[in-house]
């Protein structure tokens, strides 16, 4: 008999054996993912029509009577037009939950014996479920507001990668803002494509809370003249925590996103970053979950999130450079 982990351990984890023998086929994964998709039971993900059948079809196995076309549990989901075998879609989802840094494309292309553009695209199509997970509510409960900057630190570069670059400080670096509910333990992350002026970053402060949610910050000028009750913590002289005003939890969710940038992922571009930073949202927000419920609702989320390759690698204005 295992001993209880540390950490989590109110929660049910999932083995790796267990996960496996969950799914010995592709025929076991398929019928795991219907039941997570069609919990109604099965319909036409084309028109929504419960007068379906099954099909002779070789890769569409059902039939609807209604809109008279073939369809299968990948249809309309971000699976869909993939061939990898759904058995493999589940290993990935199942390690990309239980990997608090996440896992780089090289290894789950040898974990699950698929080539790296697969793996590559497999994974971002999983983070385009987590892109949805924003809570539309705003937070409010006390939130705790900072920014980051993710990218090679200026004193890293070379004498003449430091001459191309403009400013000081995060010059070259791509800034992120986030805010975490103290109540819920949510939190909400945004890359920023803009300066972090004092608009971009009250702006974000207006959409994520209340009017009377206690915002606490740093003392960056930029939040000065925040309209919500505002308690700063004063890094600039080594202030870290003053009474309830701290930015400790936001912190925390930084210091977790670093370090995959640096010791999983190596370089991230800003073209694609948000979706990184919606991957470690998504997974900080459901991390009280049992493993299967947060495999069940990765997947319930890929339903109406086709993602395709062309828009995937479709220019977005930012840089694809890593950094």
């Amino acid at each position: 008999m295992t001993r209880q982990a540390p950490g989590k351990s109110h929660r049910d984890g999932l083995t790796l054996v267990q996960m496996m023998d969950m799914f010995p086929t592709d025929e076991a994964a398929t019928e795991w993912f219907e039941s997570v998709i069609w919990p109604n039971g099965r319909h036409c993900p084309k028109c929504g029509s419960l007068n379906t059948r099954k099909a002779s079809h070789k890769k569409m196995p059902y039939w609807c009577t209604d809109c008279r076309s073939y369809f299968s549990v990948r249809t309309g989901t971000a699976m869909q037009a993939s061939k990898v075998p759904l058995r493999k879609w589940a290993i990935a989802i199942y390690l990309v939950i239980t990997s608090l840094k996440s896992v780089p494309s090289m290894k789950l292309q040898r974990d699950i014996g698929v080539s790296q553009p697969t793996a590559w695209f497999m994974l971002h199509r999983i983070r385009e479920a987590w892109a949805c997970d924003a809570d539309n509510e705003p937070f409010d409960g006390p939130v705790e507001i900072d920014e980051t900057y993710m990218g090679g630190k200026r004193r890293n570069k070379s004498n003449a990668e430091r001459n191309d670059l403009d400013g000081r400080g995060a010059a070259d670096m791509t800034a992120v803002v986030g805010a975490k509910c103290r109540a819920s333990g949510r939190v909400e992350a945004r890359v920023v494509v803009q300066r972090t002026d004092k608009a971009t970053l009250q702006g974000f402060v207006d959409e994520v809370t209340e009017p009377d949610t206690v915002v606490y910050t740093d003392d960056a000028r930029a939040y000065q003249g925040i309209p919500n009750p505002h308690e700063t913590v004063k890094h600039s002289v080594s202030e870290y925590v003053n009474g309830m005003a701290h930015t400790n939890g936001i912190e925390s969710f930084w210091s977790m996103l670093k370090r995959a940038h640096k010791g999983t992922f190596h370089k991230l571009s800003p073209k694609h970053l948000q979706r990184y930073v919606s991957e470690f949202e998504g997974r900080h927000n459901h991390r009280h979950s049992d493993t299967i419920d947060q495999m069940r609702d990765t997947v319930a989320r890929l339903v109406d999130r086709n993602l395709l390759l062309r828009d995937l690698i479709a220019c977005n204005g930012l840089s694809n450079a890593g950094r």
